[in-house]
């Protein structure tokens, strides 16, 4: 099975994949002071809850927006797993796509593995959303072009921003507002209606213009742990991938044939 990790500023997800379907899946705090062998640690004793062996790993593809964690993941795949792990936008796993913007090396990894792995589920024009960290609205064209995006502050920033700059108002926990509202009655209710509605309104509007902008009929296909919770409140997207990173992963691996 191939071991499938999407290395975010957030969280380190790790995936086993078996013919192409994401078999379980797991997440850890990213930390880049994390060694390879804590790493090795928890996730052999994931694997083993789900009836896996470390041999079960037959190979290892990365991608990351943390520089930083690459080398002990790096660690984690020759030490505990034996096999030398392939990094995605680094030979000889290539991109595949165009990168159509002015600075094509500075375009993150995960926003161009989204780009594939959603071309190749729906192809057609796309606006790609993934909220993480920050949140992230990339158009990828009818051709599997990556044409560029959009990067805002991720929600939990915004909030955090919020709770450390303004002294008297207090930490709440991000969910949806109990009603459509969007006066509320206390600073609670206030804050998470600022919070949450500012952000559908902000998502809606950004995606209105690059609707616009793009010129031909787009769908839009989010990703990210919010994705579901957003869905609920507004009609937007137009389908929800979980798993779009992993599944890009997996499709990059897939690309390099029986070398494996």
């Amino acid at each position: 099975m191939l071991l499938a990790i999407d290395a975010g500023n957030t969280n380190v997800v790790c995936a086993m994949v078996e013919d192409g379907r994401v078999r379980a899946r797991w997440r850890i705090a990213t930390d880049p002071r994390r060694t390879g062998d804590e790493y090795a640690v928890w996730l052999h004793q994931l694997l083993a809850l789900e009836g896996l062996g470390r041999d079960a790993v037959e190979a290892v593809i990365v991608a990351t927006v943390v520089p930083r964690a690459l080398h002990n993941l790096e660690v984690l795949s020759r030490k505990y797993f034996g096999v030398e792990p392939l990094v995605a936008g680094r030979p000889p796993v290539e991109w595949g796509i165009t990168l159509d913007v002015a600075e094509p090396r500075t375009v993150g990894a995960d926003r161009v593995v989204n780009s594939i792995a959603a071309h190749a589920a729906h192809g057609g024009d796309l606006v790609v959303i993934d909220f993480g960290t920050a949140t992230t609205l990339d158009h990828v064209d009818y051709a599997g072009a990556y044409k560029g995006g959009i990067i805002a502050p991720g929600i939990n920033l915004s909030l955090d921003a919020l709770v450390a700059a303004a002294a008297k108002l207090p930490r709440i926990a991000l969910e949806a507002p109990k009603t459509n509202a969007v006066i509320g009655t206390t600073t609670e209710d206030q804050m998470l209606s600022g919070i949450f509605w500012g952000y559908v309104a902000m998502i809606e509007g950004l995606v209105a213009r690059m609707k616009e902008e793009i010129g031909r009929p787009a769908r839009v296909i989010s990703t990210g742990g919010l994705a579901q919770l957003f869905s609920q409140h507004t009609s937007v997207f137009d389908a929800i991938e979980p798993d779009l990173t992993i599944q890009g992963l997996s499709l990059m691996y897939d690309r390099l044939g029986p070398r494996r």
